[in-house]
């Protein structure tokens, strides 16, 4: 059994722990990012909003939602993008993927989009009412396709503006309405460096909490076309061996396992296992 479990907590009951959250950070110290909740709730912070979040390792966590980034002694803030570039733990790193994607949730259904009235959360679930018209709102995952593009030693890796220096990463794109996935990878791979695709292999999944994406990732065979960049959208982009790689995204990312099994099964090594 996973050591953590998604629940609808009652936040009238005492007790459990919480973690602190603020646009994408959270609060941690040297024991880590859970605190005492009753001792939070001393503490006179700007706090917002409060979610029952579930069962970590049998203890009930909750999260605190502060309006703002407000210092305490002994304690810093650390970026969501942070803990997944430099932890090891999966199942800490789910937990305040799952928390921040649940405060996104919220701080955007605040008001109803249909009549504008105020919403409010539903006693035992995880859903948003409108008062007004009823409308109802559960947490919302965006789908979107990964892909890395092989011809047989070489990948193709390309750079967006927005990528850290000098590093290179598969290609990327959102599902349209009515589109499946699979024409949603055929169609950026078009758009994006003007090349088509075959043979398309799905590898797996994993959530993006950035804020709320579902990233499903695949291999795609080169068939034909050369190389023509979007502009505004890809740096650069190219072929590389797999014998002569650049620097490439975090390991615990989608995008550095679908290169790292495609390394793996060309130079016949163990292949490895994509983080939870």
């Amino acid at each position: 059994m996973s050591v953590w479990q998604p629940r609808v907590l009652d936040c009238q009951q005492p007790g459990g722990w919480a973690l602190v959250h603020c646009r994408q950070h959270f609060l941690t110290d040297s024991n880590g990012v859970l605190f005492p909740r009753e001792w939070l709730k001393k503490q006179d912070l700007p706090v917002v909003a409060e979610h029952g979040l579930g069962l970590f390792r049998g203890d009930a966590v909750y999260l605190l939602e502060l309006d703002q980034l407000q210092d305490m002694p002994g304690c810093f803030w650390q970026g969501l993008r942070q803990f997944m570039l430099q932890g090891d733990d999966d199942e800490t790193f789910r937990v305040l993927s799952y928390a921040a994607q649940i405060s996104t949730w919220a701080a955007d259904h605040r008001f109803c989009g249909r009549c504008g009235a105020a919403m409010q959360q539903v006693p035992g679930e995880r859903a948003m009412r409108c008062g007004g018209c009823e409308q109802q709102h559960y947490p919302r995952l965006s789908p979107s396709m990964i892909v890395l593009v092989t011809r047989g030693d070489e990948i193709l890796l390309a750079r967006s503006p927005r990528f850290v220096s000098g590093v290179y990463s598969t290609l990327a794109g959102f599902v349209e309405p009515s589109e499946s996935v699979e024409h949603c990878v055929a169609r950026e791979v078009r758009e994006e460096v003007g090349l088509e695709i075959c043979n398309l292999q799905y590898l797996g999944s994993q959530g993006w909490p950035f804020p709320h994406s579902l990233m499903l990732g695949f291999h795609a065979e080169y068939a034909s076309g050369d190389i023509v960049m979007q502009a505004d959208e890809i740096e650069d982009a190219r072929w590389f061996s797999v014998h002569d790689l650049p620097p490439l995204p975090a390991s615990r990312s989608i995008a550095r396992y679908l290169i790292d099994v495609y390394v793996a099964r060309r130079l016949g090594q163990p292949e490895p296992v994509l983080p939870g």
